[in-house]
């Protein structure tokens, strides 16, 4: 008998049912498998239509991209036969598929993001298998799966949104091709079908995004598990001079920690010694850490079941690299425009699911009709990119080992038992679905919801005002608010009454409604007085699209009172009104313009970038006289700081000003300003 002496360096898989018990849970729940190889491997992300139909998207190619025609990846239905929790056959819906990482049910079909195209693919004889396969959109950047288009979800106001990662491409709507392509470099996507619409959106996001019941948006990307989306694309883009449109916050409260128990592999110990030692050797001041720090985030979901309330809204990471997943608490203070995330009090010492099994790959979660979470696990021996992998530790990895496995698992509270569920909501009538928007499982409500836009049934406009009206569930209300929307049945009354609702997420949804109808202008402005500073960051976005207004005094009083909060600033920042010379003076005239703090100085800094890269030479002009005024002077250093980097930077001042604007730097205030006013007399 031959032995041979080489060390394994990484462990072998587990069977299914060994897999399963090698995890732990948070106490109060327990995991149960939902499905495994043959019926399912390599697993992205996983959906239920309206009728109960789940759909999953395989990636075996994954992370090699397939050569044209040699595709592997597909969609499978996942079929319960025996109705006993375990799926016990499967049919391939669709194959031959480009890294599908997404899927969303749509008119009878579902959505699928395989990049370089949105497809929509659907069964009409009930076998299954797709026979109809459209290109919806196409331009998207493809060559590599980490960083494609993704994430599709349907969200409370009737957009779909997806992760784009900031890649390049020029997007197309195929049904209307003569319509221009859009770039959408820098952000992310979003579109309706039922208005043929399309547009960029605030990123970018990676594989993890998820919509709470209120419209506020969150994205994951590999070292940072949660991101809140703060202002949209199209308010940070109104016109194309701020020095920064970068609107997202990292609201984790507790940093890149993790609590991992499973062994560091091999090759990422040797090349973290290798990297730190590099550092060192060039006095760097970086260290790269072995472990214990996220760094593979994943597939960032809500809960919104109705089966486990102790979990209902929190969210849930995978973290690929770790072998856990890691659950965050969204607390929410009326003082904030933004969310903070923490460890629950369960957690503060470990994470809601891990396992030693260093094979674990937990990529996507879903909530399902049942009320359950579900977790995707890609389940690989080596879920990384090789790019990142020196070429010296690749010999002894296998990328492809374990493309024939993957496991689905159920979370349910330890004493449940597991109970089928077969939705109808496609044989729903509108009224019952109308009903469905209070249901507790937000699954439910958001499908019932989706499917009365796809109907665009306009008989069913009665019943839904008298939700609005008159159900005492907020998200009941907002759902209400929003099909109305899509059925074109909104006016000015109807939308005043919703900014006065009880409920800071109404209202806050109200307030972007408000911007189609001009009567709804002072009502906008008393709610920039709201307790909820969500609502009050949203009324000032909204006010900026009443170019011709004087918002001035509304916009001074806010920054009076969140001045502090970037996001604030650049809600004003973005708006002609709230970027001129004779802005900057009024709100240095104003009590709030005595502070010098530093938010306060990036502030003004910020304006004058903003003059500067814009290049009015009336405006330029103007800010000069402005360092005259007495209440200006002992700001004149800031102002001239930000106009100068704001010419450098600005798309339409000459070579040679530019040139020389690189100088100013160089110079004391006094010389500054004297080259500025040569130049715009």
């Amino acid at each position: 008998m031959l032995f041979s002496c080489k060390e394994q360096r990484y462990p072998d898989a587990l069977s299914p049912d060994d897999a399963l018990k090698a995890l732990t849970v948070s106490e109060g729940y327990k995991v149960e498998l939902f499905a495994s190889e043959p019926f399912v491997y390599d697993p992205v992300t996983m959906e239920f239509d309206e009728n109960g139909v789940c759909y999953v998207a395989l990636m075996p190619d994954a992370p090699f991209a397939p050569k044209p025609g040699e595709e592997k990846g597909q969609i499978r239905v996942l079929l319960d036969l025996n109705e006993d929790g375990l799926v016990d056959s499967s049919v391939v819906f669709a194959d031959k598929l480009s890294e599908a990482t997404s899927l969303l049910p749509w008119k009878g079909g579902i959505l699928v993001t395989a990049a370089p195209d949105i497809l929509y693919l659907k069964d009409t004889n009930g076998d299954f298998k797709a026979d109809i396969r459209e290109k919806l959109f196409t331009g998207f950047f493809k060559n590599n799966y980490e960083t494609q288009i993704s994430n599709l979800q349907f969200s409370i106001d009737n957009w779909i949104y997806a992760n784009n990662r900031g890649q390049e491409g020029d997007i197309t709507y195929i049904p209307k091709p003569g319509d221009s392509s859009l770039n959408v470099r820098g952000g992310d996507f979003r579109f309706r079908l039922d208005k043929d619409k399309f547009e960029n959106e605030t990123g970018p996001g990676q594989f993890g995004q998820d919509i709470d019941f209120y419209g506020n948006r969150f994205i994951t990307e590999n070292s940072i598990p949660i991101q809140q989306m703060m202002i949209p694309w199209r308010y940070t883009h109104r016109h194309p001079y701020l020095s920064s449109t970068k609107s997202m916050k990292n609201i984790s409260d507790h940093g890149d920690t993790m609590y991992q128990v499973s062994a560091t592999p091999y090759w990422r110990r040797e090349r973290t010694i290798k990297r730190n030692k590099e550092f060192q050797e060039k006095k760097l001041n970086r260290v790269e850490y072995e472990r214990g720090r996220f760094t593979g985030s994943s597939g960032g979901t809500f809960y919104v079941g109705d089966k486990m309330p102790g979990l209902y809204g929190n969210f849930f990471i995978g973290e690929v690299a770790g072998n856990l997943a890691h659950r965050d608490v969204l607390k929410d203070n009326n003082d904030s425009a933004y969310f903070i995330a923490q460890r629950d009090a369960s957690d503060q010492n470990s994470e809601f699911i891990y396992s030693k099994d260093t094979w674990f790959r937990p990529v996507n979660f879903t909530t399902a009709p049942d009320g359950y979470f579900y977790m995707l696990d890609f389940y690989r021996q080596h879920i990384e990119t090789p790019v990142s992998i020196p070429e010296e530790l690749q010999k002894d990895m296998d990328f492809k080992k374990g493309t024939d496995k993957g496991r689905i698992y159920r979370i349910m509270p330890v004493n449940a038992t597991y109970k089928f569920v077969k939705p109808n909501l496609g044989k729903m009538s509108n009224v019952e679905l109308a009903g469905q928007l209070s249901n507790g499982n937000e699954w439910y409500a958001i499908t019932a919801h989706r499917l009365l836009v796809e109907r665009q049934d306009k008989s069913i406009i009665p019943t839904i005002q008298n939700i609005l009206n008159q159900s005492t569930s907020d998200k009941a209300r907002l759902h209400a608010l929003y099909v109305l929307e899509a059925l074109n049945a909104l006016n000015t009354g109807v939308v005043k009454k919703a900014m006065q609702d009880a409920s800071p997420g109404v209202r806050r949804n109200a307030a972007i409604l408000a911007e189609r109808y001009p009567d709804c202008y002072n009502d906008l402005v008393a709610l920039s007085k709201d307790p909820s500073a969500k609502v009050v960051l949203q009324s000032v976005l909204s006010l900026g699209e009443f170019k011709a207004k004087n918002n001035t005094p509304v916009f001074i009083d806010v920054l009076g009172r969140y001045g502090y909060d970037r996001n604030f600033q650049m809600a004003v920042l973005s708006t002609d009104a709230g970027s001129s010379p004779q802005f900057l003076k009024a709100v240095l005239e104003s009590p709030v313009g005595a502070n010098t703090s530093k938010p306060w100085n990036d502030f003004i800094t910020d304006l004058c970038y903003v003059i500067g890269a814009r290049n009015n030479k009336a405006q330029v002009k103007n800010l000069m006289e402005l360092t005259n005024v007495a209440t200006m002077k002992p700001r004149e250093g800031v102002i001239l700081k930000g106009l100068r980097r704001g010419l450098e930077n600005s798309p339409n001042v000459d070579a040679t000003l530019k040139a020389r604007a690189k100088d100013w730097s160089k110079l004391e205030s006094p010389a500054l300003k004297d080259s500025l006013i040569k130049n715009f007399k």
